[in-house]
């Protein structure tokens, strides 16, 4: 099960133009969230090699679901490489993504350590290996190893701030403010640096944009063009570039 696509109508309205560069600078932006962090990346090679020889690799394909909504609560995972979309489906089917986690991140959660049932999905956006933990095998990991602990920590940390920043995003924000939003933080977490800006590439595309703002496709479309001829970014071939102040004022 990978869900359907979100049905979300959103608004067509061009609006006035009340997005400017100053959001992009971070002034919507609800937390400053730089890199994900990385679990596994805080071990030292002994402490690496313990973890993982109590994790259980798994490798999925692009598409394929890692976890499904509603689904007994079997462990958490780990990320070793690839990309995972994580995602709420409401009864009426309408999705809401919820945010994409890279490697040395954990998906699977809020549920760490204890059973139960999921209550959001997990699909890769690429191919993906992940390693997948027992909540008992990584309590007695997390008493034995502080590191591990200490990441954990921090990851769920991270996630909450993301959480929390989509609750404000969608409920205190318009459509246009939420896109802007969205973008930065995209920007700090997922971007590359472009001698012009910042660049969001693959997988992040309209439609991504659209599901993650609540809109239509066709308004993340139109709204981006607005942005670009106010010279806040340049859309190229499936990427998104947020530009600079120097590029900006010369756009």
């Amino acid at each position: 099960m990978t869900g359907s696509r979100s049905r979300s109508p959103g608004s067509l309205r061009d609006g006035s133009s009340d997005t400017r560069a100053s959001e992009f600078a971070g002034r919507t932006v609800a937390y400053r969230s730089n890199r994900q962090p990385n679990i596994l990346g805080k071990l030292s090679q002994q402490e690496r090699a313990a973890v993982l020889r109590h994790g259980v690799r798994h490798k999925i394909l692009r598409g394929e679901t890692l976890f499904a909504q509603g689904e007994r609560h079997h462990g958490v995972f780990i990320i070793e490489t690839g990309l995972i979309r994580t995602f709420y489906a409401s009864p009426s089917g309408r999705e809401i993504t919820l945010a994409y986690w890279k490697p040395g991140n954990i998906v699977g959660t809020p549920t760490v350590l204890g059973t139960g049932a999921y209550i959001w999905s997990g699909v890769a956006s690429e191919d993906t290996c992940v390693l997948a933990f027992r909540g008992g095998d990584l309590h007695a990991l997390m008493r034995k190893i502080p590191s591990l602990a200490i990441g954990m920590v921090e990851a769920l940390e991270f996630k909450g701030n993301c959480l929390s920043a989509l609750v404000q995003m969608l409920g205190t924000r318009d459509v246009s403010e939420r896109l802007a939003m969205l973008l930065t933080n995209l920007g700090e977490t997922h971007g590359a640096r472009d001698k012009n800006g910042i660049c969001i590439g693959s997988p992040f595309t309209h439609e991504v944009f659209a599901q993650m703002v609540g809109a239509s496709r066709q308004w993340v479309t139109i709204t981006l063009d607005r942005f670009q001829r106010e010279g806040l970014i340049r859309v190229g071939k499936r990427k998104t570039i947020l530009l600079k102040s120097d590029d900006r004022q010369s756009a």
